[in-house]
């Protein structure tokens, strides 16, 4: 059997088709086949690279995840930006980051499938927190933008609220909830110098996520 030259172009063939599969279907729809069929390319071939359409999913994200990094790195870098002015703009551009966008229409709700959650989790302790919100806050504390002894732990409170509690992606969410959990977020950290890190427009945008139609899952239509 003639042996693959181009291995990395496969990897890419497979992980562009799925992506665009997942989102256009939704995890749950999108079988193997489906990428099979798409791709072109034999079972063999693509369980070469990976063990399983979840396995797919995974390097997805962790691509996705590498190109939102790039772009936190360079404003976690940026010199001519205190440390809450940062924490803002990370809030702002969080919501257009490609992962939050591919992310709401490629999966079921993080609550309904506990190792898409514990990924999420995952990411934010071992990445998310101690390579670009930590250092942020240290930033702060230096620069005197930001009143904590616990800079740690401070990060970490403020970034699983966002993305576990407040984050639409984790659980169905009306309007209402959305902008009650933002309100409660903005009062919390209040005390700590960060003043309404998220403003209206984000609050606007988070509700505009919850409207935003997701594919059902075969379990969800079975109910509909």
């Amino acid at each position: 059997m003639a042996r693959n030259k181009y291995p990395e172009e496969t990897v890419r063939k497979i992980l562009d088709t799925a992506e665009r599969l997942f989102i256009e279907k939704g995890y749950d729809r999108t079988s193997l086949q489906d990428i099979l069929d798409e791709t072109g390319l034999s079972k063999g071939a693509i369980y070469h690279h990976f063990a399983s359409k979840e396995d797919i999913f995974y390097s997805i994200c962790e691509r996705i995840g590498r190109r939102n990094g790039e772009a936190l790195a360079q404003l976690r870098d940026d010199s001519t930006l205190t440390g809450l002015e940062k924490l803002r703009s990370i809030s702002g551009r969080s919501l257009q980051l490609e992962r939050q966008a591919k992310t709401f229409n490629m999966m079921p709700y993080l609550k309904d499938n506990a190792k898409f959650l514990a990924m999420e989790l995952c990411n934010i302790y071992e990445d998310v927190v101690p390579l670009f919100i930590e250092p942020i806050v240290r930033q702060g504390i230096a620069d005197g933008s930001i009143h904590t002894s616990h800079p740690r732990a401070l990060a970490e409170a403020m970034v699983l609220l966002s993305d576990i509690w407040i984050n639409p992606i984790v659980q169905p969410s009306t309007r209402e909830e959305i902008r009650a959990r933002c309100a409660i977020y903005n009062q919390l950290f209040y005390s700590f110098g960060i003043e309404e890190l998220i403003d209206e427009e984000i609050v606007c945008a988070l509700e505009a996520y919850a409207d935003m139609p997701r594919p059902l899952s075969p379990e969800e239509e079975t109910h509909a």
